[in-house]
């Protein structure tokens, strides 16, 4: 109460509202008063009292207040027992009219009358400026709210709304919640009412509507007690409701349905009805906005559960759950938990938003079921982290047991309670809790708080222990120290074609090695011996049996042609315990007496063996050859008498196969001719596998003790799991999790990517030994591999896609098609165990198919194994191509290096139609406009404007073809060939080598087929360029290769023919020629030490050699203009081309000079000895293979060599043909040490020839055409064009770089030694005289007129040059 000098009248208040001084705020009236006055209550607000007589007052401030130039900082407005009247509220009007500062208007304890609400209406929806209005015990009732509702339905300005202590009524409820439908400016709205039921509307109306308005609901009861009904909260989107009747309830909850605003609901201790529960089952499947529902102590019961679990089935967005201290019973729990719960390994969880339930109460009885339901949750669900329950008294001490122990495989869980459960006591609890937490380090919190273990202090262990699960173990590798032992599986592998007896010799070994193991129907087969069927048996078979403490399984290798292409799948990997035997057939068929010849018999044997090789030169870190034994069958049906001499042919052939590939597989010497169907023709064969296996065992790399322990424990998984054939990655995790500690993740802050690298690794090791095939990507591990070969992978190249698919078209199958063709076509034992999707996906990951649009989810699917054989249409280029335009053809022949021992096996083309495609489509964005399309065995590829071509040679070949043409130039066409097509073809062929060779560009034009093409109708790119590097430069340019022809039955099939080299290479090989060539050149220049004056140019060179020249052919665009200049680059390149090859002359000629020079020098460096009465230029030849060859060096121990001599005339020395020589029939450590320092010499100086080149210059142009077949060994040798100082080539050119000063010494100390050795030697082989010389190497001694010396000549040079030289016999 203000003091009483404080006290003003009211004509001050008049006077301070004038003056504005004071900068008034807010301005309180307080009518019907005792006394009329005014007092300043603060700084900026004051208390005006006015009595009833002076009622004008009031009106005169009010009118005052209306003014214009009043006071503009009036922002609040506080009337207090005010009556008002229609004058009054006339001014009241103007006030709000004019004055545009006012924020807040208060009415409290006033009184209105309908036509002065009326008014108040009309001025709030013109009024811009009110934020707040506030009716305090103003007992507006519904009429006044419905007053209010119409003047907000325009108004856009309020944001505050209170009524106090008023009834509305429920009409005046429904008025106020049209209006929030329409206006949403609206942010506040707090209703006090004595009914609760006013609530509903308005709370509906902004929940439905969406608005953003922060809501309080109050309401009084009879006794005087207020509680709150309904707040709402916008910021954090929480809405409570306290106390709703029935329909109030479902009225609100229905407007959820839609509602993006509201986030968690809390209903604790509201009774609701199954009516309500079902319209949240609605809710629940509608909004997406929803996170956290509290329904605590609802008293719902069975049914109204059974609803809100069918609203969590299409639920994507709650997140909590409080269900605890209801009324329902174990069919509540089943249903409740079954939108969370996983009952098949192919079915997927419904409900995966749902991260925390609460359960439980007293009046909740799980009983067996809901127990059942509750731990198939647990084992099954990936997204729960929190589960509560809270104050049970129905599980009992055992199903905490079982919780805990099925907690054991979960790693989601991260928080349970089970506060106040009256079954968490004893110390079995106690103890599997602990044995949980050491096993799972994932869970976090475990609350037992009230619970009889905790009040019996046991507790703080397991707090304990949940805190070492928190702490981070040291990073240790736990595998480091682990034990290494000898694996205890081996696998056998039986190798042969359709109907040679392997499923029948399998199961008579399995009885002889494992009787009691063999299957009744099995046994009877072999004894009762009954006439063999021909009926061949589908698929690849497995059979397990134990020989003592080693596992040995026989893998049947299916015989069927259409499976060769997965034979490469099941070749077992590096470290691999493996042997194989290879099966073959004495008869043709086992229904008739018709024996296979002795050829038949080797080419099934020889098959076998190449694939065997071929498949172990591609496994990686080979560590010991194949082991191979070679079984015939069908021994008893051979006549013994008629068929000796055939089995004789028959061994003979085989000893020769064993011979031929001794150094690529480990052959067993023992040849086994039995009788498959008698368990004791079998008995020698039985043995021989049981040695061999523990050998095998012995022999192969170690593996970790925990591989096998890890046999053992999946063995038992799939007794326990109903022999399931195959586990997910995650149920491996949980597998190593608990019951192998190396495996384990031991505190929740492990570093877990590196455990779960352990485990795939452990995975890998097994995959590699055979015990299980694991596939990383696909996140499962194939237990039963027989069920994965024969069943899975058997079946699926035998669907039949093009008749039971109208989409199949060049191999692409829609997705959607195959998978309904997968599950008929694969059987039930395969469907129930993979679905579809996991089949296609494992097929991606073989590389049996390939996605044609990987980004693409119902991208079609290319399989190669749907392909049809296309070799008998006619085979040519595409139509578009026009015959007016110019096109070019290039081709390329890759072929094996060793064909003789390895080949291309029936998978490999398959899986390049899948690669080669996964690669074109990899480089889409580069390669615009690529097409690709496929047949049985070619792959035919378009891409920009390039038609390729890619064909298998023979479905057994040993070659790949890529054919191309196009208006592009050849370098455009082969650049894309070496980028592209070949290196994924050399990614499939890794272990042995692919010779690429150049196909004549006639057969590449014509489509030859591919028969005539390997006719002398290629060759290989490397001697083509060796044949370039051979010629004078001045013929590089033009040097042309010729074909032979091709005839067939007298016909020809092609003609003989040329093409120019340079279209045969592209211009970087062609260039690359060039290049090489110059360094050759450059290099020798260096060995030969030649002046630099003689070298002029010969920096500028070696720079442009340096420098990358890369041709710029564009091709050959549209119009005159660019066509143009498309010719002028070209003459520019070919001038360049040939100002190289001018360049490279000159400086061959340079190089001819000084090596003549180094020649005449060595032979004639000493004249001294015997006055040359030998030839000194002499070199040896050894005949090989009927042909010679070139000894470069000379060791102890050599034998059958021949000496010749050259012919010595100066500046043209050669080879004298038809000499016959002298033969050395052994060499001596005497001999080794006079010949090898002149060998040295001379044959650096022959290597230096050769690098130059055939036909070089007058005198070196005969030395190495004749030498060029003894030294042919010698040009294949990449050091032949190494840097300087690899010119000498063997052992004697080793040290020649490293001793190069011995250049300038004097060689007098090195050659007189071989030159008195070869005096010698021509004495003891009688061959002293002219004479005899002349008749075995056809050479004269004469000397020259100009200056004296002596030479050798041949009788070639006697006659023509006898004017340089006298004869001078001896």
């Amino acid at each position: 109460m203000a003091a009483i000098q404080d006290i003003k009248d009211i004509e001050w208040a008049l006077q301070v509202m004038k003056s504005g001084a004071h900068n008034l705020h807010s301005i309180s009236f307080f009518l019907s008063q005792q006394s009329s006055n005014c007092f300043q209550e603060t700084e900026n607000s004051i208390n005006i009292n006015i009595t009833t007589q002076t009622l004008p007052h009031f009106s005169q401030l009010l009118k005052f207040l209306a003014t214009p130039e009043n006071d503009t900082s009036l922002s609040s407005l506080d009337f207090h027992l005010v009556e008002w009247e229609p004058h009054l509220v006339n001014d009241l009007r103007a006030l709000l009219d004019n004055n545009r500062s006012i924020r807040q208007v208060t009415f409290k304890r006033n009184k209105f009358n309908a036509e002065c609400l009326s008014e108040l209406s009309d001025s709030l929806r013109r009024n811009t400026c009110i934020k707040d209005l506030v009716f305090s015990e103003s007992k507006i009732g519904s009429e006044g709210a419905a007053f209010v509702a119409s003047s907000l339905r325009d108004n856009c300005t309020l944001e505050e709304l209170q009524i106090w202590e008023d009834s509305i009524g429920s009409k005046g409820a429904e008025e106020l919640s049209r209006m929030i439908e329409t206006n949403s400016t609206l942010k506040l709205l707090t209703i006090f009412d004595s009914k609760s039921f006013t609530a509903t509307p308005l709370i509906s109306s902004v929940l439905a509507r969406n608005r953003s308005m922060e809501v309080h609901i109050w309401s009084g009861a009879h006794n005087g007690k207020i509680s709150k009904v309904v707040e709402f909260a916008p910021e954090n989107g929480t809405l409570r409701v306290y106390n709703l009747d029935p329909l109030g309830a479902c009225r609100v909850i229905c407007s959820l349905g839609r509602n993006t605003t509201v986030r968690s609901l809390d209903m604790t201790g509201l009774r609701l009805k199954t009516r309500w529960a079902k319209e949240l089952r609605s809710v629940l499947e509608q909004n997406r906005t929803l996170k956290e529902v509290n329904l605590s102590n609802t008293c719902l019961k069975d049914k109204g559960i059974v609803y809100i679990a069918a609203g969590l089935f299409k639920n994507r967005s709650l997140e909590k759950l409080y269900l605890d201290g209801n009324s329902f019973s174990a069919i509540g729990i089943e249903h409740l938990l079954c939108p969370l719960s996983k009952f098949s390994p192919f079915q997927n969880q419904a409900n995966t938003s749902l991260k925390s339930i609460t359960l439980g109460g007293g009046r909740t009885k799980f009983g067996k079921d809901g127990i059942s339901a509750f731990l198939k949750m647990l084992i099954s669900n990936e997204t729960i982290t929190h589960i509560g329950i809270h104050e049970d008294e129905s599980l009992k001490p055992d199903d905490i047991v079982g919780i805990f122990k099925t907690l054991e495989r979960n790693t989601t869980l991260r928080r349970f309670s089970l506060r106040g459960c009256k079954g968490v006591r004893g110390e079995s609890v106690f103890q599997t809790i602990i044995e949980t937490l050491n096993v799972n380090p994932w869970i976090e919190d475990i609350d037992i708080a009230r619970t009889p273990l905790h009040i019996s202090g046991k507790s703080e262990a397991i707090y304990q222990r949940l805190g070492q699960n928190e702490k981070t173990e040291p990073e240790i590798d736990l595998l480091k120290d682990m034990a290494m032992a000898m694996p205890k599986s081996c696998r056998v592998f039986l190798c042969g074609q359709e109907y040679s007896g392997k499923s029948t010799l399998c199961n008579s070994i399995s009885q002889n090695i494992s009787p009691s193991k063999m299957p009744y129907l099995d046994e009877i087969r072999i004894l009762v011996n009954p006439v063999e069927q021909a009926v061949r048996t589908p698929g690849m078979k497995i059979k397990p049996f134990k020989d003592e403490d080693t596992n040995i399984s026989i893998w049947n290798l299916a015989g069927q042609h259409e499976e060769y292409s997965l034979h490469d799948l099941m070749f077992p990997g590096h470290g691999s315990a493996s042997f194989f035997l290879i099966v073959s057939s004495l008869f043709r068929k086992p229904s008739n007496r018709e024996p296979k010849t002795p050829t038949e018999i080797e080419e099934d044997l020889h098959y076998w063996l190449r694939f065997i090789v071929s498949n172990s030169k591609r496994a990686v870190n080979q560590c010991m050859l194949p082991t191979v034994a070679m079984v015939l069958t069908h021994y008893d049906k051979v006549n013994h008498h008629q068929s000796d001499n055939s089995l004789r042919a028959t061994i003979t052939l085989v000893q020769g196969l064993r011979d031929k590939f001794q150094d690529f597989v480990e052959f067993y010497p023992t040849v086994f001719t039995v009788d498959a169907r008698s368990s004791a023709s079998v008995s020698k064969l039985s043995h021989h596998i049981r040695k061999t296996s523990r050998t095998i065992l012995q022999r192969v790399p170690r593996v970790y003790q925990l591989c096998n322990d890890l046999v053992e424990i999946l063995s038992d998984w799939r007794q326990q799991n109903q022999n399931k054939p195959l586990m997910k990655w995650k149920e491996f995790g949980e597998l190593c999790q608990i019951k192998i500690p190396f495996l384990r993740i031991r505190s929740r802050n492990d570093n877990r990517e590196k455990v779960e690298t352990r485990r795939r690794a452990v995975a890998t090791s097994l995959h590699h030994i055979g015990e299980v095939v694991y596939f990383d990507e696909l996140g499962f591990l194939i237990l039963d591999c027989g069920w994965f070969f024969g069943e899975v992978l058997s079946q699926l190249i035998r669907l039949d896609v093009r008749k039971q698919s109208s989409t199949a078209n060049n191999g692409f199958v829609c997705r959607q098609d195959f998978e309904k063709i997968l599950v008929p076509g694969l059987g039930s034992n395969v469907t129930d165990n993979m679905e579809a999707n996991d089949v296609i996906k494992m097929m991606l990951k073989l590389e049996l198919c390939c996605e044609q649009d990987p980004s693409n989810p119902d991208s079609l699917l290319l399989i190669p194994s749907v392909l049809e054989e296309g070799r008998w249409k006619p085979q040519r280029w595409p139509i578009l191509l026009s015959p007016d335009n110019n096109y070019n053809y290039v081709g390329r022949h890759l072929r094996c290096d060793d064909s003789s021992h390895v080949f291309l096996t029936p998978g490999f083309f398959p899986r390049l139609q899948v690669h080669l495609h996964n690669k074109i489509m990899g480089l889409r964005n580069q390669q615009h406009g690529a097409s690709y399309s496929l047949e049985k065995y070619l792959i035919s590829i378009n891409i920009n404007g390039v038609h390729i071509r890619v064909e298998l040679g023979g479905q057994f070949g040993h070659s790949v073809d890529v054919l191309a043409c196009s208006t592009k130039s050849p370098t455009e066409m082969l650049r894309l060939f070496q980028n592209l097509v070949i290196p994924a073809i050399h990614s499939l062929c890794q272990g042995f080598t692919l010779v690429e060779c150049v196909l004549r560009s006639e057969c590449v034009k014509n489509l030859t087929p591919h028969r005539y093409r390997r006719k002398s109708q290629f060759v290989p790119l490397q001697q083509l360029k060796r044949a370039l590097l051979s010629v004078p430069a001045d013929s590089i340019y033009d040097y042309q290769h010729t074909w032979d022809s091709v005839t067939e039955s007298g016909s020809t099939i092609i003609g003989p023919g040329f093409d120019f080299a340079r279209e045969l290479l592209s211009d970087d090989d062609f260039r690359e020629v060039l290049h090489c060539r110059y360094h050759v050149l450059y290099n020798l220049a260096v060995e030969l030490q030649l002046p630099q004056e003689n070298n002029p140019g010969g920096g500028e060179m070696a720079a442009a050699a340096a420098a990358s020249i890369e041709p710029t052919f564009a091709g050959i665009a549209k119009g005159v203009e660019e066509v143009l200049q498309r010719l002028k680059i070209i003459e520019q390149e070919i001038r360049d081309v040939k100002q190289e090859i001018r360049g490279l002359r000159y400086y061959e000629n340079a190089l001819l000079i000084e090596l003549h020079r180094k020649v005449n020098h060595l032979v004639n460096h000493n004249t001294q000895i015997e006055e040359r009465k030998v030839p000194n230029m002499f070199y040896f030849v050894r005949t090989e293979n009927y042909s010679r060859r070139l000894i470069t060096t000379v060791i102890s121990g050599m034998a059958a060599m021949r000496m010749h001599m050259l012919c010595e005339f100066r500046g043209e020395m050669h080879v004298v043909e038809d000499q016959i020589g002298c033969e050395l029939m052994q060499v001596d450590n005497v001999t080794v040490k006079f010949l090898a320092p002149y060998m040295k010499k001379f044959m650096k100086l022959l290597t230096f020839a050769l690098k130059i080149g055939a036909h070089l210059a007058v005198g070196m142009g005969e030395l190495i055409p004749d030498l060029g077949r003894e030294v042919a060994h010698l040009v294949d040798s990449p050091v032949l064009y190494g840097a300087a100082g690899a010119a000498a080539v063997g052992a004697a050119g080793a040290g020649v770089a490293a001793n190069r000063s011995r250049n300038t010494r004097d060689i007098q100390q090195d050659l007189v030694p071989a030159q008195q050795w070869v005096v010698d030697f021509l004495k003891d082989q009688r061959c002293s005289t002219g004479k005899d010389i002349a008749e075995k190497f056809g050479l004269w001694r004469v000397r020259y007129r100009d200056n004296g010396r002596i030479a050798w000549i041949c009788r070639r040079h006697v006659c023509t040059r006898p004017h340089d030289i006298i004869e001078v016999p001896i």
